[in-house]
């Protein structure tokens, strides 16, 4: 562990002086203490100031901290806007708003399908619905078959496991199986052009015939490589997959623990496309205050200075957005639910030119699904015989949800 000593006794910030900011250990609030060192030597960033100026940084925080090239989250500057502007133009609002029909009548579907039995179902709400949802909506958006279901549903229990071992070997074996996924998806796509077959029009047919801008290619733009391609595919899909599950997680079992919210919200869902916007604040207050986004890794470029702090270069940081998310600097109380006070600051999407492309897609599912949810039943409640479980670091949110629906 790293040095520093603990927060100010009288309840004042950590002081910088000693060179390093206070250990990890140091059981203090964003607010108190925005900057920790973690025992392999990362500078965690958790108050939500000093993560807004590390995320809008680029030039001092680098996204190529990464082991391996991922296209365009571990790129920097110039780089990282050409193939950004790619994945800018499939994600653009005004191309996934028309999805919203075909995101609600999955969700209703998979809501209609935990209550087939009738009152009194006893239910995972992240597996049985946030999962479910995720893997369907995805299928149909990119025009993937339906027969890759249940292999992705099983990946994303696999990537869940992989995870929490921290046996990079068997992270290693998770990730190359996703990318078996997408190369057969692509290279499907492949046969049918080269047989001269007509291809569905879809985003995955869209972004194989997509161009990025390069200044060495004759008239400055080229088609992806395939390791583009399948590294876009992949940044689209496997996060994506597990966040909108863990997301469905969290909102679901906040409104099982609070009758009062429920009933609020339920009175809004039975007309979704009328009240998006409260549901939509909603949704992203309850990602807020238990947020299952936890970090992004970035790698300090030159000597600098940060919460008071001298930062050398090759410094590896990581941004916690959970904890910025709950600094009593910025919010107050971080577990008190005010959608439209909080909003502004609320940054469960990331900040900077790495903001999250996928923002109305993401929350059409995680609104769909709780709306859905709150239509199809009377009552959501936590289920008493069963706790929810946390997941292990690194990652964040609930790894069950137990719940009884009526």
């Amino acid at each position: 562990m790293t040095g520093g000593g603990p927060a100010d006794p009288a309840g004042g910030p950590h002081l910088p002086g000693a060179g390093l900011p206070p250990g990890a250990s140091t059981e203090t609030t964003p607010g108190r203490c925005p900057v920790v060192v973690l025992e392999d030597g990362t500078w965690a960033v958790r108050g939500h100031a000093e993560v807004l100026h590390v995320a809008t940084t680029p030039e001092i925080y680098s996204s190529a901290a990464r082991r391996h090239r991922h296209v365009p989250n571990a790129m920097d500057g110039e780089e990282h806007r050409r193939f950004r502007a790619v994945v800018d133009r499939h994600l653009d609002d005004a191309v996934i708003a028309p999805l919203s029909p075909m995101v609600r009548r999955v969700c209703d579907d998979a809501a209609a399908e935990l209550l087939e039995d009738g009152p009194g179902a006893r239910v995972d709400a992240l597996h049985d619905l946030g999962r479910q949802v995720a893997v369907r909506v995805q299928s149909r958006w990119l025009g993937w078959p339906e027969s890759l279901e249940d292999e992705l549903l099983a990946w994303i229990e696999d990537n869940f496991a992989a995870t929490a071992s921290g046996d990079p070997l068997r992270n290693a074996a998770v990730a190359a199986h996703f990318d078996r996924i997408v190369h057969e998806v692509v290279q499907a796509r492949r046969d049918l052009e080269a047989r001269g077959e007509p291809l569905p029009d879809d985003p995955t047919t869209r972004l194989l015939h997509d161009e990025v801008e390069d200044p060495d290619a004759p008239g400055g733009r080229r088609p992806l490589t395939d390791p583009e391609l399948v590294s876009m595919l992949r940044n689209w899909t496997s996060g994506d997959l597990g966040s909108i599950a863990a997301s469905v997680g969290v909102v679901v079992l906040r409104v099982a623990r609070d009758p009062g919210l429920q009933e609020e919200l339920r009175a809004l869902a039975r007309e979704e496309e009328r009240h998006t916007e409260e549901l939509d604040a909603a949704v992203d207050e309850m990602l807020r205050i238990d947020d299952p986004f936890p970090s992004n890794r970035r790698v300090v470029t030159r000597a600098t200075e940060l919460a008071g702090y001298p930062v050398p270069e090759g410094t590896p940081v990581a941004i916690n957005w959970t904890a910025a998310n709950r600094d009593e600097r910025v919010f107050g109380d971080p577990d008190a639910y005010r959608p439209r006070e909080n909003r502004a600051a609320n940054i469960v999407y990331g900040a900077g030119p790495h903001v999250c492309p996928g923002r109305l897609l993401s929350t059409l599912q995680i609104r769909g699904a709780l709306a859905a949810l709150l239509r199809a039943t009377t009552r959501i409640a936590p289920d008493p015989g069963r706790e929810p479980t946390r997941e292990a670091w690194p990652s964040r949110g609930w790894a069950t949800v137990p719940v009884v629906l009526d």
